[in-house]
């Protein structure tokens, strides 16, 4: 089969009988791209035609490109070629998989970065004024007033969550209509049900009932949650503008994104006692493995109490 047919047929299989994201999607057809025309400057234009020599030629090429490229992006470029010829083989496609000895290169453990309590406070208090204390926006407000309410609001449910902002930002008002949790469709549509603390029930609603209504009048109407300035739902790439200027505002020193809340979510949740079980619900993970990388962080701060109070520990 031509390979970049080939590739619009992997990449159709992973859309609709995976169901992965539209993010995930496009990643993979970038990676693709980038191998069908390396494969295609070698004159392989045939997936027949690729042999488990050719996948290790092209594998030891990129991972000692100059720049070097990230292990992670080295990973999921691998992971897009092994993916397309695995799908390739097992749909008889192909007769072999020239892949399949194709090993990722072994990635760096890194711990996610979370905020204290305090800076997560901070950044809250900067994005937005509190419910008790914010005032009710007269009509025709000045924007300020209004998305002061929405950031707030959009803060507190990240933190109180732990969703991912991509999630978020697909909430529909309906969304809510469960009291104190809320429904979160997430990677591969997969739909999970999370709480929601009372700060940021009373966040939400205070948005909902004061601001929200303003918004929605300057834009066409939508069910989505959280809207912009003009009235148009907020995208990913806004909502982490305000994280940012949040974070400006609240003085903290390190990077922090939309995923630094929802790192913190998660280590706040484990140093407090939760299940890693719970968590992993919570988050919508597939594996327990990907959650418990967060035991770490939680080791790390018992491990600080333990030197700081025992009598022997130094």
């Amino acid at each position: 089969m031509k390979l970049d047919r080939a590739v619009d047929a992997y990449l159709r299989h992973i859309s609709i009988e995976r169901g992965l994201s539209e993010n995930t999607v496009a990643a993979y057809r970038r990676d693709l791209a980038g191998y069908v025309a390396w494969l295609a400057g070698r004159g392989v234009e045939d997936s027949g035609d690729v042999s488990a020599e050719i996948v290790a030629e092209f594998a030891a090429e990129r991972a000692s490109a100059q720049p070097p490229v990230a292990a992670s992006s080295l990973a999921r470029l691998q992971s897009s070629v092994r993916g397309l010829h695995r799908f390739l083989a097992r749909e008889g496609i192909e007769s072999a998989d020239p892949s399949a000895r194709l090993r990722p290169p072994k990635q760096p453990r890194r711990l996610p970065k979370a905020l204290t309590i305090d800076q997560v406070e901070a950044l809250l208090d900067a994005a937005g004024p509190a419910p008790a204390t914010g005032t009710v926006p007269a009509p025709g407000a000045a924007p300020g007033d209004l998305v002061g309410m929405r950031d707030r609001a959009l803060l507190e449910l990240l933190y109180a969550t732990g969703a991912r902002v991509s999630e978020v930002v697909q909430l529909d008002v309906d969304d809510l209509a469960h009291g104190d949790v809320i429904r979160v469709r997430g990677k591969g549509s997969k739909e999970r049900i999370v709480p929601v603390g009372s700060y940021a029930r009373a966040a939400v609603e205070a948005y909902l009932t004061r601001a929200r209504p303003e918004l929605s009048r300057r834009g066409r109407a939508t069910p989505k949650l959280f809207l912009g300035a003009r009235g148009a739902p907020l995208s990913r790439q806004s909502a982490w503008l305000i994280i940012r200027d949040a974070a400006d505002r609240a003085q903290l020193v390190s990077h922090v994104s939309p995923h630094t809340l929802r790192h913190s979510f998660a280590t706040h949740l484990l140093q407090g006692g939760a299940d890693v079980r719970v968590v992993q619900e919570l988050l919508g993970h597939a594996s327990v493995a990907t959650t418990q990388i967060y035991t770490h962080v939680s080791v790390d701060a018992l491990r600080d109490v333990y030197v700081t109070s025992h009598p022997r520990a130094r």
